[in-house]
């Protein structure tokens, strides 16, 4: 006999409790995540490369020689270059990775690479053939563009000993070395009962997230990450060593947040603090046919953070969120609801829900269980990595919408089209998500001024990030699953500007790296951005010598 759809339901139901459970259950700290992930087979020397690649490897190692790790150190080699969220990344093999100790020997790395990039510039002049690019720049990996931070027979410039963070003595700011982790920044200034506006996830470093904007637990109260940073250190591409800040360099200053690479490579981060010591947060866990009331509850609680000047008494600058995410297991069958609530004022007892979100629609709603509590800001950082661990071939994109009901539901039907393709193609281990998050443009104007262009926004508006969050196990299926994302992404777009509620930002750090970004910054901002980089760069360095992030089109 023939089940029914309430027996289905509850087979449903129980298959997402045993897998979230088993998630929960398993899920160990950062650092041991990281220490366990999957490594690819070793390299072969001279894997790929060019004679132009060979020959600048050996001009580095006759100057650098004590910073420079080749393939002829296997184990050093592999530990570098296989140190990626993105398992695509792992696979680009550079001809050898500069590791500089400090500031002076990463400036000295750059001269020999300005010097590398004019004879290439040179070359490609007289033989009308493209520049071979040169270089690549990491700092945490976590983007899941193949090339952001990684480059086949080229030369990667690897900041992970840059990972000081120095508290100022009037505890005021805090200067946090570029090769660090936002984990490593929380649990430092824990210690000390503060905190900077900064990233939600334990894993992604803070050079990335910061030149590309970067939204954080507190930008309802203190703007976006980028906003929040008072000085930069960066290397220019002459090779010199440069403060930008608000008083010295501010055009530089002011580009640096949000304009990704395209300036110089920053060493040195000063970010604002202030007191802090406890968040509540955590995660729903819903069955997915609470879709259509978890779309309304997201629009009805995001319209209760707009402060139109009527409505004081409603508005909370405390309440981060909610990041809803709708995901479909490959592996397992099945789909689910996860949503992320934040209060970075929590409520004296640890288990009660914030006032806000205990009368907010999604207080109502039935679910599995709940892990929302007080605790450190490390730990709700902790729990938001370990959703999509490294390990895995890995892909963003991303648009934005006005905050519009029957528009969500628009998005939630491009989330469950791409199933069935999915399904069709058989793509093993697929993780495919959809994500949704508020996005206020009055966000901007907290903090210090930037060129992202979201002061234009429409004033007691709401917009909502929509990202596509997507990991799978092997490169045969690379292609397919880009194409599902783009088709996904454009029909969200096709359909929101039919409706009138598309917007014009596209956030950086979610970008799928066929997206151009820095148009959707407006006309304003892409030619400050672009004026910056003549000035600062001349010849061009980080836009045709250096691969990675997104170029600026000059």
């Amino acid at each position: 006999m023939a089940l029914s759809w309430v027996s289905y339901t509850c087979i449903a139901i129980l298959l997402a409790s045993v897998y979230f459970r088993n998630r929960l259950r398993i899920r160990t700290s950062h650092v041991e995540r990281e220490a366990e992930a999957e490594k690819p087979g070793r390299a072969k020397l001279n894997d790929g490369l060019s004679a132009r690649g060979r020959q600048l490897r050996a001009k580095l190692i006759a100057a650098i020689p004590h910073i420079v790790i080749t393939p002829e150190n296997p184990t050093e080699f592999q530990e570098l270059t296989n140190a990626y969220w993105d398992q695509k990344a792992c696979e680009v093999k550079p001809s050898c990775v500069v590791r500089p100790r400090n500031v002076w020997e990463l400036a000295q790395a750059v001269k020999i690479l300005k010097r590398e990039f004019d004879i290439r510039s040179e070359q490609a002049k007289q033989s009308g053939e493209g520049i071979e690019p040169v270089f690549a720049v990491r700092g945490g990996g976590h983007s899941p563009v193949a090339g952001a931070s990684s480059i086949q027979g080229g030369v990667v410039m690897n900041l992970g000993l840059f990972n000081d963070i120095t508290l100022a003595e009037d505890r005021k700011s805090v200067g946090i070395g570029a090769g660090c982790k936002w984990i490593q920044v929380s649990k430092a200034l824990e210690e000390q009962n503060l905190a900077v506006a900064g990233g939600r996830n334990a894993a992604v470093g803070i050079a990335g997230l910061s030149l590309g904007g970067g939204l954080s637990f507190f930008s309802p109260r203190y703007g976006l990450v980028c906003s929040n940073m008072i000085e930069y250190e960066v290397v220019l591409a002459d090779g010199s060593i440069e403060t930008a800040s608000a008083t010295t360099n501010p055009d530089l200053w002011r580009a640096l947040k949000g304009g990704s690479n395209n300036f110089g490579i920053v060493t040195r981060f000063t970010a604002r603090t202030f007191p802090f010591t406890t968040i509540w947060s955590g995660f729903l866990y819903l069955p997915s046919f609470q879709y259509s009331k978890v779309l309304a509850a997201f629009s009805s609680s995001i319209s209760r953070t707009i402060h139109d000047g009527t409505s004081s008494k409603r508005y909370d600058p405390n309440v981060s969120g909610p990041l809803a995410s709708f995901t479909y297991q490959q592996q397992l069958g099945i789909q689910s609801i996860s949503i992320n609530l934040a209060h970075t004022a929590p409520p004296e007892t640890s288990l009660h829900w914030p006032d806000y979100w205990r009368t907010s629609p999604f207080a109502k709603l039935w679910r599995l269980w709940s892990t929302c509590k007080v605790r450190t800001l490390s730990s709700a950082t902790d729990e938001l990595s370990v959703s999509n661990s490294r390990g895995r071939r890995q892909a963003f994109a991303t648009t934005t919408v006005k905050n519009d009901v029957d528009t969500l539901h628009a998005v939630h039907k491009a989330y469950r089209d791409a199933i069935v393709t999915i399904k069709a193609h058989g793509i093993k281990k697929m993780s495919w998500t959809l994500v949704l998050q508020p996005l206020l443009p009055e966000w901007a104007l907290k903090g210090d001024a930037n060129p992202l262009g979201l002061d234009a926004g429409a004033e007691g508006e709401a917009w909502v990030v929509v990202s596509f969050t997507v990991s799978w196990a092997l490169g045969k299926d690379d292609e397919v699953v880009m194409e599902i994302t783009r088709s996904a992404i454009e029909n969200v777009d096709g359909f929101a500007r039919e409706r009138g509620t598309a917007c014009r930002f596209r956030y950086l750090n979610y970008c799928a790296g066929w997206q151009k970004p820095f148009e959707s910054y407006g006309e304003d901002g892409l030619e400050f951005l672009r004026g910056v980089s003549r000035r600062a760069d001349p010849d061009g360095l980080f836009q045709r010598g250096c691969v990675g992030g997104f170029k600026l089109g000059m």
